[in-house]
């Protein structure tokens, strides 16, 4: 058998008006860029090919490349997706009732694949529930225009219990990326940075006769791939573009084209990783590491845990007492953070998006640290749109509803918000002109109520104060030092906390430079 190889332009031909696709990268990690761009231009040119239905589970971009290609009014109709964090021109596209736009959980739809691929009608789950993605709630539908469109899931029951029911989305083209390929189209990974969910995508699209598009950066004789690396078997692909600009179109991430200590080929010395600075994001993040027992297993999300909490644990030199894991499937390590979320230096593993999924959901995690946007008086938390910009659940929902502790990690307000850490007080120099702490958020993320039933812990750890879900409500039970209660806290909230008895003003220790003592305050 010899594979098909094809220019990326002669890619475009797999496609037809009104398909739908399907594309596999998180960030801009195994973004298909020479194909991506491909086909844009093919648009731009031709408006060739249009009204297609874009699918993806992880948001694809580093605010300028990957599915941001496909935002153009007409080239895509409908999108149905995670995460836009990092695309603007989605969130643009979205806000402004340009496109058809469903928003579902990172996890249920790396997920949704694999259902599809073994010939279900869909995905059960109970991910999703009591949240904005609810069809009781709004469904995922995240503008005016989709309000009125078909609700692609639904709640169901079974032994008594409810569900949510993600339905089968039938995909006609699937594009991703691979390092290697061999003559036969037999596709390997050893360079990229996250091993994703390509084979479940993969064969979905397969399972509804659908096309598969490989991006390459090399091409070997057939015989010389170990077949344990393969991923994707060639009788899978139909057609493989080699990129022949890699250092720009096949880049590993965002920041660089390749670094081997992120795709686990090399360790670099623990004394090559610089401590941070202490300003307010390592300071939340050091509070919130107080909620840390030994032996925990950890999920970081996007924003400040994920660029602040793994740096920490390696300069308290406590990375040996927890594993620190991240939604692409990642164990261990340091985090580079911002556009290049999901990867880490020095892992000790790595699986598929789709698996750590199935832990996160299932098992899930002893303590997960979340970025958040809104706190309401019953617990509720939005992280997924602010004001009109929809950034969507990404991998939030799937972890928040099972992990067993949940701390979440933001400022206490935003809009030039400005503030100081000097002679251990925090001063708050200018306040922010958007209050976090409001009566009802704007979309449930993350419901209060149904936490408190599961009888989850759940924090809300800021620069100024610390908050606690507990039976009643929100309680705050810690306030910086050199904070006024009145003036930096209560004023700034649009509803009244529950004051703790036992109200505490944080360690001092917080402030520190270097090692500010993180072991000693760990629970066995």
């Amino acid at each position: 058998m010899k594979a098909n190889f094809v220019e990326a332009s002669e890619a475009v031909n797999y496609i037809k008006d009104g398909d739908t696709i399907t594309t596999v990268g998180m960030t801009l990690i195994s973004a298909s860029e020479s194909i991506l761009k491909a086909i844009e231009e093919s648009y731009l040119k031709n408006e060739y090919p249009k009204n297609l239905t874009l699918v993806h589970s992880a948001g694809q971009s580093d605010r300028e490349n990957g599915i941001q290609h496909f935002a153009h009014e007409g080239f895509v109709t409908k999108i149905i997706g995670s995460h836009w964090g990092l695309q603007p021109k989605w969130m643009d596209m979205i806000s402004e009732n340009k496109v058809d736009a469903y928003c579902l959980p990172q996890g249920q739809m790396a997920q949704l694949y694999r259902s599809m691929a073994c010939g279900l009608p869909g995905k059960m789950s109970k991910v999703g529930l009591g949240t904005f993605v609810d069809p009781r709630v709004e469904g995922g539908k995240m503008n005016e225009r989709t309000e009125k469109l078909e609700d692609i899931s639904e709640v169901m029951e079974y032994e008594d219990e409810e569900y949510m029911f993600y339905r089968k989305i039938p995909l006609d083209v699937c594009i991703i990326r691979g390092t290697t390929a061999d003559e036969m189209g037999n596709i390997t990974m050893e360079d990229e940075a996250m091993k994703l969910e390509v084979l479940p995508a993969v064969l979905a699209t397969k399972r509804f006769g659908g096309k598969v598009i490989v991006q390459v950066k090399r091409v070997a004789e057939t015989g010389s791939l170990h077949a344990k690396d393969v991923v994707v078997p060639g009788v899978f692909v139909d057609a493989i573009v080699v990129s022949d600009n890699p250092f720009e179109d096949h880049r590993q991430t965002s920041s660089w084209y390749y670094d081997p200590s992120y795709s686990g080929d090399l360790r670099v010395p623990i004394n090559t990783i610089k401590p941070l600075e202490v300003n307010k994001r390592k300071f939340i993040g050091r509070r919130a590491m107080f909620e840390i027992s030994k032996g925990d297993v950890i999920n970081l999300g996007t924003g400040i845990p994920n660029d602040v909490v793994g740096n920490i644990a390696y300069e308290e030199e406590i990375s040996n007492d927890v594993m620190i894991t991240v939604e692409s499937g990642i164990y261990g390590g340091i985090q580079p953070g911002g556009v290049d979320f999901g990867i880490g230096q020095n892992i000790y593993a790595m699986i598929t998006h789709d698996q750590q999924m199935d832990y996160y959901n299932g098992a899930g995690v002893d303590i997960t640290f979340m970025g958040a946007g809104e706190l309401d008086q019953y617990g509720n938390v939005n992280a997924t749109k602010m004001g009109h910009l929809c950034t969507g659940a990404g991998g939030f929902i799937d972890i928040t509803q099972n992990a067993k502790k949940v701390v979440f990690c933001a400022t206490f307000s935003t809009g030039g918000a400005k503030m100081s850490l000097e002679n251990n007080q925090v001063q708050i120099n200018q306040e922010g002109s958007i209050k976090k702490m409001v009566s009802k958020v704007s979309q449930i993320s993350f419901n209060g109520k149904l936490a408190r039933k599961k009888g989850q812990e759940v924090f809300f750890v800021t620069e100024r104060a610390v908050f606690k879900l507990v039976k009643e409500g929100v309680m705050l039970i810690e306030i910086a030092p050199g904070i006024d209660l009145q003036r930096d806290i209560s004023d700034m909230m649009e509803f009244e906390p529950i004051i703790s008895k036992d109200l505490k003003v944080m360690d001092e220790a917080l402030f520190a430079d270097g090692q500010f003592g993180l072991s000693k305050f760990m629970r066995a």
